[in-house]
């Protein structure tokens, strides 16, 4: 579905790039980026695995749903400050960071491409699970989710009509509306019985919402497990993909954070835009490239989305990390200040009313 251009850039530049043999098996090879070929237990392994993951990520939303009070949603809604500053990071500083970043390595054509459609997808829903943890916004990350994937109808092609012109043809480039529109069911259904249960039910909620959570995080790591043994053969690929998708991701994070704080949010709204903006829909970036290439381009590059997703998961964990051990020293400072805030008051007290003072507080 490629131009000419696009496909006699591509060759020319790869050949020269790359060197390197891959495995004797590879389906196609052509320089250091080459996948294996799928086998029967991988195709039923993926088919399994699929079904199950959709299954629990309909519950993990369900039960995050748990956690967002109506009344605060709606007005995210109504006063969609954080909602907009959401919308400037996330078709905004991506697809542009995404453009900047494949200028700056040199990347081929086609690689160029998948950045840009990686940099133009809406937010992922493992930011939800990811936000909850960092204590950060539930109501505006759900709000910022499901406006994203609503604003990737019109903002997708757009952002991939100005940043490809120099690349490819806009129009090569297929958008699944189905899937973006499934997303958003696949979001906006288990989230709205989420709700429904907190409203009616809020002690239940609360017990479903810290299985959830915990069900969540497992499902985050098991998704980059299950990529890596699917697509096990994929990872040789050019090493300039490899930084791009490392800094990527962090860029994203960063960016974000600083965009939120500079608009006034408040610091765990901007948390939460943070990972709004790392975190993207990297299942839907694999499904428009499988979409939009030839079966000889697809195979040499499709992991890209992959790579990414990886990236932006362990930046995540370190984020959660990082936050968890400010969180715990801030607890524990705080909780030796009032009690040296005490002493001294008991100190005091006991000299004013000639009271005894243990040795303790001496």
């Amino acid at each position: 579905m490629q131009t000419n251009f696009l496909s006699q850039q591509f060759n020319a530049g790869f050949l020269a790039e790359n060197s390197t043999a891959c495995p004797a098996n590879a389906t196609i090879c052509d320089g250091t980026s080459c996948v294996l070929p799928e086998n029967n237990f991988n195709q039923t392994l993926s088919i399994v695995l699929s079904t199950v993951l959709t299954i629990m990520l309909a519950l993990v939303m369900f039960s995050m749903g748990c956690n967002v009070e109506l009344k605060n949603f709606l007005g995210h809604i109504k006063r969609p400050w954080g909602i907009f500053v959401g919308f400037l990071c996330q078709f905004g500083i991506m697809p542009l960071t995404a453009f900047l970043l494949s200028l700056a390595f040199n990347v081929l054509p086609i690689q160029a491409v998948v950045v840009l459609i990686m940099g133009c997808c809406p937010g992922g829903t493992a930011s939800n699970v990811i936000a909850y943890w960092v204590d950060g916004d539930m109501d505006l990350s759900i709000s910022m989710t499901t406006c994203s994937t609503v604003f990737a109808m019109g903002m997708m092609p757009l952002c991939l009509f100005v940043y490809t012109k120099m690349w490819t043809d806009s129009d090569a480039i297929v958008l699944p509306y189905d899937s973006i529109g499934l997303s958003l069911v696949a979001l906006v259904i288990p989230v709205s019985f989420g709700i429904f249960v907190n409203h009616k039910w809020p002690s239940k909620a609360k017990i479903i919402l810290k299985v959830g959570s915990i069900v969540g995080a497992v499902l985050i790591v098991l998704i980059a497990v299950v990529g890596g043994i699917l697509y096990q053969g994929s990872w040789i690929i050019s090493p300039k993909l490899w930084i791009i998708g490392t800094i990527f991701p962090a860029a994203g994070y960063i960016l974000g954070f600083f965009l939120a704080r500079v608009a006034g949010l408040s610091w765990h709204r901007c948390r939460t835009v943070s990972l709004e903006t790392g975190m993207q829909n990297t299942q839907l970036c694999s499904t428009i490239v499988q979409l939009s290439f030839t079966p000889e381009q697809l195979e040499l590059m499709f992991t890209f989305p992959l790579i990414y997703s990886i990236f932006q998961l362990l930046f995540a964990l370190l984020i959660l990390g990082g936050y968890r051990l400010y969180r715990r020293h801030r607890v524990k400072t705080k909780t030796d200040i009032e009690k040296t805030e005490q002493k001294e008051d008991s100190k005091s007290n006991a000299k004013i009313n000639g009271g005894f003072v243990s040795n303790e507080m001496k």
